[in-house]
């Protein structure tokens, strides 16, 4: 399966194994059981391959556990002994706590195999069972200290002592007050949150958080409505909503990148503190050395060397996104967050954190797909952040990554252009950002090859990738509010045009000359009698299977974006025609492409517009050839500077200013439930069975 295994190992063979998941219970103070059944090494599976194999090999394991747990209540054991682990870490020095941190983790990842399985296998009322299960009959451990007890292999154990029993007994009984699962996902909460990440905690901080998205993955396979979901209602009435969500965003933002090795293991599987030779050996996946995060291929670099942070911004999308429109207390966190440099104001935050550190992060790896999504979220839901992102004086770093994936679209998700240019749309809805972005000089952007332009604005590349996008749209995807989006953000910039590229200014007026003569051929093609009355028959098919209907549809969408493109090209002669004089001169050499629009009724009130400014300027550059004969590119451009210092933009008809702004759809949950979770099957660490996937999701996961 393309993977080195160091150790094939026969997992049913295990003697813990056995008994963990056989008929016999196993309580939670049998210390010399857990302590040998927690004593074990293994890199976490990160492709759905290395998650095959371990899910293969344990299968029948999990199963054995299945049909034995609710008599012998082995689960409800191992998750005391977890709970146990996570108190006694909170109270624990650095030096103290380092095996407890690795037994916690081995726990936990046992605790996450069975659960990933009961919610892939069965029901979220069976898994609770499960958690919720107590021994039918006492353990036989439970002895005085002169007794011992089986290991369940024939061989004798050391003595018990009682009151060592007694003592974690009522330790147990202290963790596990109310409900299992309730506890067990403080527990979490609590790793997550309390615990400080340092090199030897990362993997158990990684843990909790999967452990997390499992549990809320049971969504993707059930049927039923996550109101009636045990462990939603659970999740989203948690008191510390503020400091998870808090402790997620700073995982994101710091970034840390995974240490090489896990609580001090080696590649030889040996544990630094003398811990003996590990009793259960599952798998170890070969591990590239972490590379420098590249751009050719952040998505997978972001994820197998920042796992960390990869899962906990899908975990913030996953919490964030269900219940959008019903009391979310991790949407509201995330929405009221703050800058921890600002002074402290009369309006209180959920919490606060360094918008710098979670700004350059974002700026880093806002091409990935999940990151774009968060981004969306805080711009267009916290205004702090908003206004944070629009006072930034480095804008291209954020705004060149983004205008990347729009120019690589075919290697993107719909939904990832869709968002990206949702993100744009936002930014230009901001007149200081519009001013900004042509005040920023780039110089050589090579990975835009349509042409070589050695020097040019933020704002000439943003409105040349999005002319591509749009004609990209035109010929590929179709979608009309992706049309929409695209002319809205140059819109909302027009007014603010200034010192546009030759090339810029060309793309312009192409994009109009282009639509144009697309709606020839299809007004053309509809005039073609086909009906008993010389009428075009809607039902005929005309080309490629397309009906007159659908080429009826088509003109109206070219209508609505030739007219829009017309408003975009008058606003800015409206109000920065001085400063725009290589679209004069581009309007002036294409004046022939507005021709056949001039007596159609959708148009003709703007075009008069753009003939006016056309018509200045030809009876100038007129004169002025008429006294010194054919004049040069420089010198048309110098006649055409000084003629605007003499316009008045007075004689051109007003026309409302073009202002858009974006406005979430009433019902978000239908798009971005099932956008988050493809995400997190997608490009998170952790992998689940798409063939059972039946919920919301199902038909974009698989």
């Amino acid at each position: 399966m393309g993977m080195n295994v160091s150790r094939q190992v026969d997992l049913t063979e295990n003697e813990y194994l056995q008994r963990f998941v056989g008929k016999t219970h196993v309580p939670a103070y049998d210390d010399d059981f857990w302590n040998n059944f927690l004593q074990y090494h293994i890199n976490l599976p990160t492709s759905s391959q290395e998650q095959l194999s371990l899910d293969l090999r344990l299968e029948s394991l999990c199963q054995s556990f299945i049909s034995h747990n609710l008599h012998t209540g082995n689960f409800g054991s191992l998750i005391n002994v977890f709970l146990l682990k996570v108190s006694e870490l909170l109270t624990l020095s650095d030096t103290e706590s380092n095996v407890h941190i690795w037994h916690a983790f081995n726990a936990l990842f046992i605790i996450r195999c069975l659960v990933k399985y009961m919610i892939e296998t069965g029901s979220e009322y069976q898994l609770l069972q499960h958690f919720e299960a107590l021994p039918v009959q006492p353990a036989d451990s439970d002895t005085t200290p002169n007794e011992s007890h089986s290991t369940g292999t024939g061989q004798t154990a050391i003595p018990v002592d009682v009151r060592a029993v007694e003592e974690t007994k009522a330790a147990v009984a202290k963790l596990v007050d109310g409900t299992k699962f309730e506890t067990f996902l403080e527990a979490l909460v609590n790793i997550i949150v309390v615990i400080p990440v340092k090199e030897f905690t990362y993997h158990l901080h990684l843990e909790a958080v999967n452990c997390m998205i499992i549990l809320l993955s049971v969504s993707l396979f059930s049927q039923q409505t996550m109101e009636k979901s045990t462990i939603y209602r659970t999740i989203y009435r948690c008191q510390h909503a503020n400091t998870l969500m808090s402790a997620l965003l700073h995982f994101l933002s710091r970034m840390s990148q995974a240490p090489q090795t896990m609580f001090g293991f080696g590649t030889g599987g040996s544990f630094v503190f003398g811990i003996a030779e590990s009793l259960w050996s599952i798998l170890t996946f070969a591990r590239k050395q972490p590379d420098i995060l590249t751009a050719h291929d952040l998505p997978t670099a972001f994820r197998e060397h920042y796992p960390l942070a990869n899962q906990s911004l899908l975990l913030i999308l996953i919490l964030t996104n269900h219940h959008a429109t019903k009391d979310n207390p991790y949407r509201i966190s995330l929405f009221g967050c703050s800058d921890s440099q600002d002074s402290p104001k009369k309006d209180p935050a959920t919490f606060k954190i360094d918008f710098s550190s979670l700004y350059n992060t974002l700026c880093r790896i806002v091409t990935i797909d999940q990151a774009t999504l968060l981004l969306y979220l805080l711009l267009y839901r916290n205004q702090r952040f908003q206004k944070y992102v629009m006072a930034q004086q480095n804008l291209q770093q954020l705004v060149i990554p983004i205008l990347q994936t729009l120019y690589n679209a075919p290697d993107s998700t719909s939904h990832h252009i869709y968002m990206s240019l949702i993100v744009l749309l936002i930014l230009s809805e901001d007149d200081n950002f519009n001013r900004s972005v042509h005040q920023i000089m780039l110089k050589n952007i090579t990975w835009y090859t349509e042409r070589s332009i050695s020097e040019i604005s933020l704002g000439g590349l943003l409105i040349l990738v999005v002319i591509r996008t749009i004609q990209y749209n035109m010929l590929k995807m179709r979608d009309k509010y992706l049309h929409t989006n695209c002319l809205a953000a140059l819109a909302n910039m027009s007014g603010q045009f200034q010192s546009l590229h030759p090339y810029v200014a060309q793309r312009l007026v192409s994009l109009f000359e282009t639509l144009a003569k697309k709606h020839a051929r299809l007004d053309q093609q509809l005039k073609q009698p086909n009906g008993p009355n010389g009428e075009p028959d809607v039902s005929i098919p005309i080309g490629g299977g397309l009906t007159s209907e659908d080429m009826l549809q088509d003109l109206s969408v070219l209508e609505e974006v030739l007219r829009m493109v017309l408003e975009i090209l008058n606003s800015c002669l409206s109000h920065q025609l001085v400063y725009c004089p290589n679209l004069v001169y581009t309007l002036l050499y294409k004046r022939n492409v507005f021709e056949a629009f001039r007596s159609h009724s959708a148009f003709q009130d703007i075009i008069q517009n753009i003939d006016m400014v056309v018509g200045f300027f030809s009876s100038r550059l007129q004169r002025v050839q008429e006294q010194r004969g054919e004049l040069g590119v420089n010198e048309v451009l110098e006649v055409i500077s000084k003629g605007a210092s003499q316009w008045s933009s007075d004689r051109l008809r007003k026309f409302p200013d073009l202002k858009f702004k974006y406005v979430e759809e009433d019902a978000p949950e239908e798009f971005f439930i099932p956008y988050v979770w493809t995400l997190v099957c997608k490009a998170g660490c952790v992998h689940f069975n798409s063939e059972t996937i039946k919920g919301v999701s199902a038909e974009i996961v698989c």
